[in-house]
């Protein structure tokens, strides 16, 4: 009689049944083939050209070849088992002055690729805008201007008709508090402006772009399920005295709170207009444009990374990396906050980890807001990852990361939140905006001279996780 040892694992946590397990890029970060096919220029193709923009001069000409490669990526995601993928549409790509003329050989890479996915038995999940608005509109004044809005939904409208029949699952604007504030107001990111004012009325057409694309979206089929995207910050003052507690008030408000409000409550917090109106009476705000932002949604995504400790009393500083070109403030209206350590580890871009911060930013987005079931659409690290002598990458940060916010994911969805899913960032190394290949985020490590990939070990530990139904509990 033989006897037959079974390892013995660990209890797992369980989601619930249909929980979505992802990874996420974005066009402009994995593409490359910046002029192939009739691709137009973007503000990121004319911002890496200026000095002093990007460390060490890179650009993403090339970055990781996706555009060309994309089917053995898609092979890849379906060997980790990922039930889902969560990529952007280059508007470039498809219109290449980002009005008018629509680039076929542009929408049918796009076609392409949802096939494969689905193919591959991997759920598209289609982002229209990360960040590469089209050169020409930017020519025209950008997004502090309102056309570029109306701009968006007709491009929202196209790229609908022809891929709502392959992709089910839409999101809008990725991040737009980036896309505002770090593009013009500190300009750290493409187009580079810092106009402070300038950066509030492209916060305000952002949301704006929204709204009117989902209703172009929603007169086409109401079939797909569309969702607006924010990041969202856990925030802690330093201490409790009054100013602050006041600066904990104003950066979660203009981080948080000003573009939540607007979309789920369709109006914008008092006391963030008070701590704005030295600067702008928001006249750009025109009657119905809280209407249209807040036109309903199926689904909240949430890009969640790190905690903010802020203080209001003069003579602190940040202890985050500051990006190589951001000299300005993004924080317009409250440039006198300081950022200051929370004495919590940190990931190569300086980002305090914090796990128990999602956890605490989803429960209070269910408590605050009108319910709506949530994705997490972006998490993860950048850590310094080097192969071993065996081309093995050990990213025992990375796993211990994403390992910990699944767990918080988890007590979320305890708490009561209705989570559906998680997205991890990013599935490849690739560009990473303003520090070029300086920064690895990717479950992938990506040699950008051979373009060859190789699983690290959070990718082989995400894939068994994905494949058990989720994370080991935590130890007792």
């Amino acid at each position: 009689m033989t006897t037959q040892h079974t390892r013995t694992r660990s209890p797992r946590l369980t989601f619930p049944t249909g929980f979505v397990w992802g990874a996420a890029t974005s066009a402009y970060q994995i593409e490359g083939a910046v002029s192939t096919d009739g691709r137009g220029p973007s503000i990121w193709d004319t911002f890496v050209r200026r000095p002093g923009t990007v460390l060490n001069g890179d650009d993403a000409d090339v970055t990781i070849d996706h555009y060309r490669r994309y089917r053995d990526d898609v092979r890849l995601m379906a060997d980790l088992g990922l039930t889902a993928y969560r990529f952007s549409v280059s508007w470039p790509r498809v219109q290449p002055t980002g009005s008018g003329r629509v680039n076929a050989a542009g929408l049918d890479f796009y076609k392409r690729l949802a096939d494969e996915l689905l193919a591959a038995g991997v759920e598209p999940w289609l982002t229209l805008y990360h960040w590469d608005l089209p050169q020409a509109l930017e020519d025209a004044g950008g997004w502090p201007e309102r056309d570029t809005a109306a701009r968006f939904a007709d491009y929202a409208a196209v790229v609908h008709e022809a891929l709502s029949d392959r992709v089910a699952r839409w999101s809008t604007v990725n991040e737009p508090w980036c896309a505002a504030f770090l593009g013009y107001a500190s300009g750290e990111h493409a187009p580079g402006r810092r106009e402070p004012v300038n950066a509030l009325r492209a916060a305000h057409h952002l949301g704006l772009a929204h709204g009117l694309a989902v209703q172009a979206m929603r007169a086409q089929t109401t079939a797909t399920t569309i969702g607006g995207c924010v990041n969202l910050y856990a925030i802690s003052p330093a201490s409790d005295a009054e100013a602050d507690l006041d600066a904990a008030r104003r950066i979660g408000g203009l981080q948080n709170r000003f573009f939540l409000d607007a979309l789920l409550k369709g109006a914008y917090p008092a006391d963030v207009l008070e701590d704005l109106a030295p600067m702008t009476d928001m006249s750009f705000v025109r009657d119905g444009d809280l209407a249209a932002v807040s036109t309903p949604i199926d689904l909240l995504l949430v890009n969640y990374y790190s905690r903010f400790t802020v203080s209001g009393t003069a003579g602190g500083a940040s202890s985050a990396a500051a990006a190589p070109t951001d000299t300005g403030s993004p924080w317009v209206g409250s440039e006198h906050v300081s950022f200051i350590s929370g004495g919590r580890p940190v990931t190569s871009m300086g980002w305090e980890i914090d796990e128990a911060g999602l956890t605490e930013v989803l429960s209070w987005v269910a408590r605050e807001y009108p319910s709506i079931p949530m994705v997490v659409s972006e998490n993860g690290a950048a850590f310094e990852d080097v192969p071993a002598p065996d081309g093995a990458v050990h990213d025992r940060d990375r796993l211990a990361y994403i390992e910990a916010h699944l767990r918080a994911c988890h007590a979320a969805i305890a708490e009561g939140v209705p989570l559906r899913g998680y997205f991890a960032w990013s599935l490849m190394d690739n560009f990473e905006w303003a520090w070029g290949y300086g920064k690895r985020f990717g479950l992938v490590y990506v040699d950008y001279q051979t373009q060859r990939r190789t699983p690290k070990d959070s990718a082989r530990w995400y894939a068994e996780t994905i494949s058990r139904g989720g994370p080991s509990a935590p130890a007792e």
